[in-house]
């Protein structure tokens, strides 16, 4: 592993192909600094959002825009949380989340520059977290859903989940990928 405790995370550190497809496809090698840069890339992607498009499904999607910043910020504070748990090194298996649930419950889509700013925010306060535990507590690891990732595999996660669905909107919008 590198000595950077922010650095990439080794296969052993995730067990779930999905999240390490998501993990191997964002660039970078201190996720800290993804992490950050990825919350001027959300305001580039969310300023070129014309109210029109906000809540226009592009197929073969099947989310608005604004349901898929919703979702964004309800991972967001999943893996925040999770990130939270395992660092303290709880060891208490975690449940999953039905992020379809709640995309589709519709429950809190609100304005869109203010999911804009929610999601802006909970970014923030995942880095200010990552930024304080103890060097060793990147290694921690738990459990959700029966899927073992480390803090560090989470974090990276955490960069990839974001990546994933912004590359989507820029598609879904015709403007060029980063």
């Amino acid at each position: 592993m590198s000595t950077l405790v922010s650095g990439r995370c080794q296969p052993h550190e995730i067990s779930a192909d999905y999240h390490r497809g998501l993990i191997e496809a964002t660039p970078g090698s201190d996720v800290l600094a993804v992490l950050q840069e990825q919350r001027a890339w959300l305001q580039q992607v969310a300023s070129a959002v014309s109210p029109d498009q906000v809540d226009q499904v592009h197929a073969p999607y099947g989310w608005t825009i604004r349901q898929v910043l919703a979702h964004c910020a309800d991972a967001e504070r999943v893996f925040g949380y999770r990130m939270l748990r395992y660092a303290a090194g709880d060891p208490t298996e975690l449940p999953g989340w039905d992020e379809n649930f709640y995309a589709d419950s519709r429950f809190g889509l609100g304005n869109f520059e203010h999911l804009v700013s929610e999601l802006d925010q909970l970014r923030q306060t995942n880095l200010l977290l990552l930024q304080r535990i103890e060097p060793q507590c990147w290694d921690h690891s738990g459990l959700a859903e029966g899927k073992r990732l480390s803090v560090r595999a989470l974090a990276w996660l955490t960069a990839g989940h974001l990546r994933h669905h912004l590359v989507i909107v820029q598609q879904r919008l015709g403007q060029a990928l980063p």
